[in-house]
């Protein structure tokens, strides 16, 4: 997530784990012509829409997974995109809270990379214990001291303090703090039955709901590159990078005040991914 994007921060350091500096790079704003024009459509122009939304929707059914599980999201043909479910069932068990256990295939790799991304960009990083109980779970062992020792520089005291964070990384009273991972999707870049490295597609909320925050609950959108490998049977974090984007057009939905984008965070519950 990039927390903080909005007061400049710099936080591309976030999911490093190594605390390393990086250098964020955004592209260009497009500028998007917003003008509409109103039209009677024709009725052939109807009946034109009417067949493709059909074809689509044929194409979509032709597409579902089928009773193999573990086909490769980039073996299904030109029409299949990185991000459609593929209907494979997610985990059950967790460890520390965080689910656990994926299957030593392609998808199991995608799956853990963004149940990691989750984790890993969670409100609990914040907190020293719950954060070393975070990396423990999903580190490979030999990554293990280097990624917590980096993670512990990224969420030190200081950055939460900036952030308007009590030093423990706890809220100040009357606010809620927000920091949320949301995966879109996932692509795989490499994989091998001992090791992959995964791209997780994520939108993210981060900041302090409350009347006197400094960092408002701001969204944005950017990319996690997991790499993983195969150890203590299941798929672990060796490293992780983010960048910017890709980032959609802001819609033109009414912006929700403090007090229930607070209330949201503590009703809705978050999910178990599955690719």
């Amino acid at each position: 997530m990039n927390p903080g994007d909005e007061q400049g921060y710099d936080t591309d350091e976030r999911y490093g784990g190594t605390g390393q500096t990086r250098t964020r790079l955004p592209g260009d704003e497009d500028t998007y012509d917003t003008a509409r024009r109103s039209m009677r459509p024709s009725r052939s122009l109807i009946t034109v829409v009417g067949v493709v939304v059909l074809l689509i929707a044929a194409i979509a059914f032709a597409n579902q997974n089928t009773g193999n599980p573990d086909t490769p999201s980039d073996a299904r043909g030109p029409a299949a995109s990185p991000t459609s479910p593929t209907g494979t069932k997610p985990v059950d068990t967790q460890t520390s809270g965080i689910p656990t256990g994926h299957p030593r295939t392609k998808q199991g790799a995608e799956s853990a990379a963004a149940n990691y991304a989750v984790a890993l960009g969670s409100a609990e990083m914040f907190n020293k214990e719950r954060r070393q109980a975070i990396v423990e779970t999903v580190s490979a062992p030999d990554q293990r001291a280097t990624l917590q020792a980096g993670f512990d520089a990224d969420y030190s005291p200081q950055f939460a303090e900036k952030i308007g964070l009590e030093p423990d990384g706890s809220a100040p009273s009357g606010s809620t703090f927000v920091s949320k991972t949301l995966p879109a999707g996932t692509k795989v870049k490499e994989y091998s039955d001992t090791s992959a490295t995964i791209h997780v597609w994520c939108s993210g909320l981060f900041g302090l709901a409350g009347d006197r925050s400094i960092t408002p609950v701001t969204a944005s959108w950017f990319t996690v590159t997991v790499e993983l490998s195969w150890a203590e049977g299941d798929w672990r974090v060796r490293s992780t990078e983010q960048k910017s984007g890709p980032t959609p057009v802001h819609s033109d939905s009414r912006v929700s005040g403090s007090k229930e984008i607070g209330s949201a965070v503590d009703e809705f519950g978050g999910f178990t991914y599955a690719r």
